[in-house]
């Protein structure tokens, strides 16, 4: 029995009519003894989750059937301990603990929010824990986070992303090390984890961080419009000097049949997102160390980038490329596909179940395909891979309840995990003649669920058949078989150097003359000096510390 319980208010549970806390009763004893799984979501519901008609006949008719077969009507009503055998305790018992995590990007339905939601009461049932979470917006974050852990109020936990941060924390006393709860609490992490990606924040021999894994090991692949190419006499584009001509006439030549110049060639998202397969034409990507000749270099000072900028210049100036993309953010970019505007671009693994399906939406006849990596003149290709971890949970060193965070953590690790990620059954996902198939309308209303299995993901041996319950015809998993086909790995994989600590944050805010080359804001060579300039202001350092780990790596 599944029976649907969301609650926005945590009021009067127990303060009810004797009939309400007969059935209460009845059902707990149902769970306790024959179904064991969702209704702990139930109990402490408002009155009006039981009594909206939806389930109450199924309730009453399940509770005098069990009753009467098993000789327990006269016991129903009996004593609350034998009532709720086997359930969790409830919030007058429950150890509070305060949580700190960057927005997703996630919204709550009507009457819900990061800290009234199914989902984390089911948590919450389930480790004896009343979790209070705060969301900070992602933009300025990490500044945010400076403020906070410096201050004399901090959560019990921080979900923090860099390493380089957590380490200048660890420098000034402001974490906690975790070993020792982690062997009292988290055997499920320790499980599911692997060795290889707790050491960059294993620091003079101590754990400070529990990892979330990026389960994902690329994002981007390049979609197209297959009317678009058809009414233009074009092919699918497999060469970087192919994609050009493609470009060039879905920006000048009515691919859409409006008789408006109302199309772009290309478009791309501020800060570059969303380049990446054009930079692989080049043999590099953003960001990344890759070898040349036995050394270990940062890509974003090598000759083959300023290449790939030259490229991209030449599409802005043609007015090829998308004149708005420096701001473009998600919500902006997902709006010119879904609008018919973009014909063309490097689209996440997971678009096709996003803007592309809603493009579709709009335009019935509108096919879409995806495409062979760019390839450049030396046969070059790829993307990206992303980093073994996504981000990291910290316990503040003032904090009054660590161990707290750490069996939340594991629960999500551990036994909650197939909820959390799946959704509850019978209401996001069911079972169909043996396969499991998901409700888009409720997967999406309660996707917000993701704020919580972020914060330790771990691998997941369904992932296949997830990503099929959402829909084989969105090509989800067989898009992340394309791309982990054509990655680019950064080679340095180890934890941040003494001189990244330092002079990082001053580096990456040099990039953004990446930007102002292809707007033609300043001249190409603008790229030499830059250069110059990383390698002043702490470059040269971070590469000898780097290879000076590339050389003791490969003894």
């Amino acid at each position: 029995m599944n029976i649907k319980a969301i609650n926005s208010h945590k009021k009067n549970k127990y303060g009810i009519i004797y009939m309400k806390k007969f059935l209460e009763y009845a059902v707990s004893l149902i769970h306790s003894m024959f179904i064991g799984r969702r209704m702990t979501t139930i109990l402490g519901q408002k009155r009006a989750a039981f009594m909206n008609g939806r389930h109450l006949t199924r309730i009453i008719r399940l509770i005098v059937y069990y009753c009467s077969v098993i000789g327990l009507l006269s016991s129903c009503a009996g004593s609350k301990d034998t009532l709720h055998r086997g359930m969790p305790e409830k919030a007058a018992g429950k150890e509070p603990v305060s949580i700190l995590v960057k927005s997703l990007g996630f919204t709550f339905p009507e009457g819900l929010s990061e800290n009234q939601n199914p989902y984390l009461e089911y948590i919450e049932d389930h480790t004896n824990l009343k979790v209070d979470v705060r969301i900070l917006p992602s933009t300025g974050y990490e500044k945010a986070l400076d403020n906070i852990i410096s201050s004399d109020n901090t959560p019990d936990m921080i979900n923090a992303a860099s390493e380089i941060w957590i380490a200048n924390q660890v420098k000034e006393q402001r974490l906690k090390p975790l070993d020792e709860w982690i062997d009292r609490y988290g055997p499920d992490l320790k499980k599911h984890i692997p060795g290889s990606v707790w050491y960059k924040v294993r620091i003079d021999g101590k754990i400070y961080g529990i990892p979330s894994q990026n389960l994902i090991k690329g994002l981007e692949l390049m979609y197209v419009r297959k009317d678009w190419l058809d009414r233009l006499g074009l092919e699918p584009p497999v060469t970087i000097e192919e994609y050009e001509k493609v470009i060039e006439a879905f920006a000048t030549q009515d691919p859409n049949g409006s008789g408006e110049q109302d199309t772009y060639g290309l478009s791309m998202m501020h800060s570059l997102y969303r380049s990446a397969p054009f930079f692989g034409a080049f043999g590099i990507q953003l960001n990344q160390w890759t070898e040349r000749d036995g050394k270990l270099v940062y890509s974003n000072t090598l000759p083959e980038m300023k290449e790939a900028l030259a490229f991209f210049a030449k599409l802005y100036k043609n007015k090829w490329l998308d004149p708005d993309f420096p701001m473009n953010n998600n919500s902006a970019f997902a709006q010119k596909i879904e609008e018919g505007k973009i014909g063309l671009f490097s689209a996440t693994w997971y678009d096709t179940r996003g803007p592309i399906a809603k493009n579709i939406e709009k335009e019935p006849h509108a096919e879409w395909i995806p495409l062979e990596y760019p390839t450049g003149k030396k046969g070059q290709k790829g993307v990206y891979a992303t980093v073994p971890v996504q981000s990291y949970q910290v316990i503040p060193a003032n904090s009054k309840h660590g161990e707290a965070v750490i069996r939340m953590l594991n629960f999500i690790a551990g036994e909650g995990r197939h909820t959390l990620i799946f959704g509850f059954e019978n209401e996001v996902w069911k079972r169909l003649n043996g396969e499991i198939v998901t409700d888009f309308k409720e997967h999406d209303k309660h996707l917000y669920r993701e704020m919580f299995t972020s914060l330790v993901q771990v691998a997941d041996p369904l992932l296949k058949t997830r990503l099929h319950s959402y829909g084989k015809h969105f090509r989800l998993y067989e898009n992340l078989q394309i791309i982990e086909q054509n990655l680019i790995e950064n080679l340095y994989t180890g934890p941040p150097t003494p001189s990244m600590q330092s002079n990082m944050s001053v580096l990456n805010s040099l990039q953004g003359v990446f930007t102002k080359i292809i707007v033609g804001a300043v001249p190409l060579d603008e790229f030499d000096r830059y250069v110059e300039e990383w390698k002043e202001k702490g470059g040269d350092a971070i590469t000898r510390e780097v290879n000076e780990w590339y050389q003791g790596l490969n003894k």
